[in-house]
């Protein structure tokens, strides 16, 4: 039985994972789910100072008392997540990916977004320290999956996320650890992602290295919701 860290994606808290977290205790595992600071019940605690180190902290925090940890994070957590396994892959059985991956050193979330959504985050933030929640509805793409439930649900409790998650980065070291890794891939086929690596593209390219690999769920971008036994069995089969 394994120790499992879930860490949610922007504008969620650790709510999202309920489901995802009763399959994994129903099969015996231990499970924390995080809430960010800044998010959901802590929506209050959000100031300009929150950013990736202070989510670092809250992840860390999470994984206190356990010596070995299955960390999972979902979408934008991916650079608060990937820090923490560059810093204590000594804490780490293995790290994984929810239609996401760890973006290159000194990459913000912010900057892995094409430039009209940059601008339109940066005027909707303006002189603020919050990117708005975007609406959530049924449809295709990323929303894929999703029943009105699911999205009623969403847009009663997600709050806004805090602008340093948004557009701090972290550096990377030279040597990454070889801590093994998995992507839950749901919005792109693998054999895309496998093309990616293989031309050498500088947002793949990193996931190349033989620790690496990669499962398929497809759906919209936040399996948690629209396929959460699935995911949650794809994750028992990680230890």
């Amino acid at each position: 039985m394994a120790n499992y860290v879930l860490v949610p994606g922007f504008w969620l808290g650790a709510w999202a994972w309920d489901q995802v977290a009763q399959e994994l205790r129903a099969a015996g595992h231990q499970v924390r789910a995080v809430t960010l600071t800044g998010l959901a019940e802590r929506a209050g605690e959000l100031s300009p100072e929150v950013g990736v180190e202070t989510h670092v902290a809250d992840i860390l925090a999470a994984m206190d008392g356990w010596e070995e940890v299955v960390l999972v994070g979902h979408s934008g957590a991916n650079v608060p997540v990937t820090a923490v396994a560059d810093r204590y892959p000594e804490r780490l059985s293995r790290v994984v990916y929810v239609d996401t991956a760890p973006l290159p050193s000194g990459v913000a979330v912010i900057d892995f977004n094409d430039e009209d959504t940059q601008k339109a985050w940066r005027a909707q933030v303006g002189d603020g320290y919050a990117l708005d929640v975007p609406f959530f509805e049924q449809g295709e793409g990323q929303f894929a999956g999703l029943t009105e439930e699911h999205c009623a649900q969403i847009r009663a409790k997600a709050t806004p996320q805090p602008w340093g998650a948004v557009t701090q980065s972290v550096q990377r070291p030279q040597q990454i650890p070889a801590t093994p890794k998995t992507m839950v891939a749901s919005t792109m086929p693998v054999a895309l992602i496998r093309e990616l690596i293989a031309s050498g593209n500088p947002a793949f390219a990193a996931l190349g290295t033989p620790e690496w690999t990669f499962v398929e769920l497809p759906t919209g971008h936040w399996p948690m919701f629209s396929r959460p036994a699935d995911l949650a069995a794809l994750l028992g089969e990680t230890v």
